[in-house]
Order: structure tokens, then C-alpha cells, then sequence
């Protein structure tokens, strides 16, 4: 068993973006990436064997409120953890359970000892701790697992800001200790990240990346950004976060975003990125492709015949034809959200792949700046 490694190969020249290369256990990552999210031990709608040749996924995320609840953690125990449970044999990152805090506020209590939930399956109440986060995720088998946090709403006011970035300060000192007195139960490593908040608060984020470089993790991530903020403001407290955190450890920022967001956030030094975005947009009609965004249900392609995205070289975006795909999404058939699901993903990963390569040549600069108005225009 080894702890993640992390090597940076190249930055470019006229932004902060870079390329490395993340080393687990489970196998490598070549940033920048993208992790599609499966929430419940899948990616919505997708098969692994998709996943892995289709949308050439590197890792994927598992969410610990979620599996904690069901299947539960006796059926992940019994199985292995979750990359046997869904036979996924290469990196898992897992969150704490910490977002949730955030997005299940009407069901949940927050305290110094941890949060209290109602879960949203039964209305049958838990309890998150730090420790508790530490030992769910040990079970679950994450490659990666996250620090256990609270993420304040935007807008919140300084000092509720500042009360939750020490609670979350405070709580990550007991992930830590949790973390260094208990063991890994499959026989590979696992790697906890920290995670910086403070809001939208210049003063409080640059105080939480000192913080959370002074644990000298093995990587670390920026929360509590796109919770309602402007767009404007993601990207100033991003490119804050990475001025102030450690340039020789991978950098994950949570929950974020279009591929516009991915562009500009990868040139002001992120590494790791993750968003529901692709799937759940697939799944209303909205593809992203390297012409253009499609909305699919649109009449104007009733009769278009020609593939769905030619410039993605996987079977799905090059067997399927618009036509078709409308046709399934207007009679609802489930294919239909496969074939979009995959569609995106698709994407997702030859836009961060393609960045890599830039980066790496000496280009991303002026490549982004040709692309981003031909991804992001409405076909």
C-alpha cells in the first residue's frame, strides 16, 4: 500500500493551469480530470463498461450520505466495499456527507459534536460525526474520502461565515486524528483531502487555506463554492483558494461546473473537478457536444440523421443519430437517457483531456480561447 502521489509535469505559460499525474492504489489520474458523479454506487443511467470505454472515465465519485443509507453499510462491508459492491476497479473518491449539511438544511440540526439528520428515505434520524464520516467512508473504500465539513448557504453573514470555517477547522482536526487511529479494510490505501470554506469572504478563505495547508495532506479541495454565488465571484474566490494552497498537491473544487466553469477554473490552477451537470442536463434533453449545445428535443433535428457528436470518437456519440435520440426522448424511453447521459460525460472528459494536452504543448491559453465560444454557443 502506498499514500497518493502527485506530480505536476507542465504549467502553461500564460495562466495558472497545469498537467499532472495522480498515483493510487486503484491506478492513475491524469489531470486536469473530471469525476463523474454516481451518487448511489452508479453513475445515473450509465453501465461501468461505459464509463470506462465510451465516456473513458478515470474515476468516479460514491456519496457517503447516500450509500450510508442504502444499501447501508453491512451490504458494502460484505461485498468488499464499493469497488467491489459495483465492480469498479479503478479510483473512487468519496464525499463526507458534508454537502448534505448544506442541501438537506430543513432536515437536519448542526452542533459541535456533528449534524443530526432526518434521512430523506424514511424520516428516521442519524448522526454524523467527524468520526463517524471517517469510519463510513473506511467501510465504503473510497481511494479518496473527504474531510467532513459545513458549507455555509450564499449569502451568510460574516460572522455565521467565519463561526462555520472554525467549526469545519474544528472538525477536521478530529477527521485527522480518526483518520491516523483506525486502518483501511480492503488491503489498499486511502487518502483524506481537507476542505477549504470561508465563504465568500477574502479574509476568511485565505485564513482556511492556511489552515488546511497546515494538515500537509496529500491533496486538497475548495467547497463551498457554487451554492448560488455569481459566476463572477467563482472564479475570483477559486483563484484566491489556489494562490494559497500548496502548488505540489492536487487541488479538487467541488461541485463545479459548466464546461465554461471547467475552462476557467483548470487556467487559474484547479486539478480535480466533479458536477452532476452532464448527467442530470443529459437527462432533460440538453447535450453538450463539440460543436455546440443541443437541445434535443427541439424540432429542428426531427430529421437530422447525422451522428450525435462527430468530434468524440466513442461508439455511442458516433452510432446514435440525433434524430433517434430525439425520437427516444420524446417517447420517453430509457435508452434515450443513456445515450444523453453518455453523451455529456463524453464530453466532459475529452474537454479536460483536451486541456491536458494543450497544457502540455504549450497551447491551452490561446485554445481556449478558440473553443469556448463553439462549446458554449446554442445549435
Amino acid at each position: 500500500m502506498s499514500a497518493l502521489k502527485f506530480t505536476l509535469e507542465k504549467k502553461d505559460s500564460h495562466s495558472n493551469a497545469r498537467a499532472g499525474t495522480i498515483v493510487t492504489d486503484h491506478g492513475t489520474i491524469q489531470t486536469p480530470i473530471f469525476m463523474p458523479v454516481g451518487t448511489a454506487g452508479t453513475v445515473k443511467a450509465v453501465t461501468q463498461k461505459q464509463l470506462k470505454e465510451d465516456v473513458q472515465a478515470q474515476i468516479i465519485l460514491g456519496n457517503t450520505y447516500h450509500l450510508y443509507l442504502r444499501p447501508g453499510l453491512d451490504v458494502l462491508k460484505s461485498a468488499g466495499g464499493l469497488h467491489q459492491f459495483n465492480h469498479w476497479d479503478r479510483p473512487i473518491l468519496t464525499d463526507s456527507g458534508g454537502y448534505q449539511v448544506f442541501s438537506l438544511a430543513a432536515n437536519r440540526k448542526i452542533n459541535e459534536e456533528g449534524v443530526i439528520f432526518q434521512s430523506h428515505i424514511d424520516g428516521s434520524k442519524h448522526l454524523f460525526t467527524p468520526e463517524k464520516a471517517m469510519d463510513i467512508q473506511r467501510v465504503i473504500g473510497g481511494d479518496i474520502i473527504m474531510a467532513f465539513d459545513e458549507c455555509p448557504a450564499y449569502p451568510s453573514d460574516y460572522k455565521y461565515v467565519k463561526s462555520s470555517m472554525e467549526l469545519t477547522h474544528r472538525w477536521l482536526d478530529r477527521c485527522f486524528k480518526q483518520f491516523s487511529e483506525t486502518e483501511p479494510l480492503y488491503g489498499y490505501n486511502q487518502n483524506l483531502f481537507p476542505i477549504v470554506q470561508g465563504g465568500t469572504e477574502k479574509d476568511l478563505r485565505k485564513a482556511s487555506c492556511e489552515y488546511i495547508a497546515s494538515k500537509n495532506a496529500v491533496g486538497n479541495a475548495i467547497g463551498g463554492l457554487s451554492v448560488g454565488e455569481p459566476v463572477p465571484m467563482i472564479y475570483e474566490f477559486c483563484g484566491l483558494c489556489c494562490e494559497n494552497l500548496p502548488e505540489n498537491k492536487p487541488r479538487y473544487l467541488m461541485g463545479v461546473g459548466t464546461p465554461a466553469d471547467l475552462l476557467e477554473c483548470i487556467s487559474l490552477g484547479v486539478d480535480m473537478f466533479d458536477c452532476v451537470m452532464p448527467t442530470r442536463n443529459g437527462r432533460n434533453a440538453m447535450l453538450f457536444t463539440t460543436q455546440g449545445i443541443i437541445n434535443i428535443d427541439n424540432k429542428k433535428w426531427e430529421f437530422d440523421h447525422s451522428p450525435i457528436d462527430e468530434g468524440l470518437e466513442n461508439d455511442t456519440s458516433t452510432y446514435y443519430s440525433k434524430s433517434y435520440l430525439r425520437h427516444l426522448m420524446k417517447s420517453k424511453e430509457l435508452l434515450g437517457l443513456n445515450i444523453a447521459s453518455v453523451q455529456n460525460l463524453a464530453f466532459y472528459l475529452w474537454l479536460v483531456t483536451e486541456a491536458r494536452k494543450q497544457i502540455v504543448e504549450g497551447n491551452f491559453s490561446s485554445w481556449k480561447a478558440n473553443i469556448l465560444p463553439i462549446i458554449t454557443r446554442r445549435l
